[in-house]
C-alpha cells in the first residue's frame, strides 16, 4: 500500500485559516455596504407592487379599483405602509411595480436579462 500524505498540519491550518479570513472580511465587506438593504432591494420592491397590484387587478369585477390604482392609489397606498417590507426598501420602484401591474403590463424583471 501506498500511502498518500497530505500537507503538514502547519500548511493546512495556515491555509484554513487564510480561508476563514477572507470569508469574514468579505462578509464584513457587504454587511457594510449594503446594511440591511440587499443588492437586489430594487427588484424586491418593484415586484412586490407588481403583484399586489396584479392580484388587486385580477379580483376587480367592475374595473373601477384598477382606475383607482391607476389614478394614484399606488402611491397613496405606500404612504400608508400596505407594501410593507418591499415597499420600504425602494418606495419609487414599489410604485412603479404597482402601476405596471395595474396597467396590465408586463413586469420589467420577466426574463432572464433584465
Amino acid at each position: 500500500m501506498h500511502r498518500h500524505e497530505g500537507p503538514s498540519r502547519g500548511k493546512f491550518t495556515a491555509a484554513v485559516t487564510a480561508a476563514v479570513t477572507l470569508a469574514v472580511t468579505a462578509v464584513g465587506v457587504v454587511i457594510a455596504r449594503y446594511d440591511d438593504r440587499p443588492p437586489w432591494a430594487t427588484d424586491i420592491a418593484y415586484e412586490g407592487g407588481f403583484i399586489l397590484a396584479s392580484r388587486i387587478r385580477g379580483y376587480d369585477v367592475d374595473g373601477s379599483r384598477t382606475k383607482a390604482l391607476l389614478a394614484g392609489e399606488c402611491a397613496l397606498m405606500q404612504r400608508q405602509g400596505m407594501g410593507g417590507d418591499r415597499a420600504v426598501h425602494d418606495p419609487a420602484a414599489w410604485v412603479a411595480g404597482c402601476l405596471d401591474g395595474a396597467a396590465g403590463l408586463p413586469s420589467r424583471n420577466q426574463g432572464l436579462l433584465h
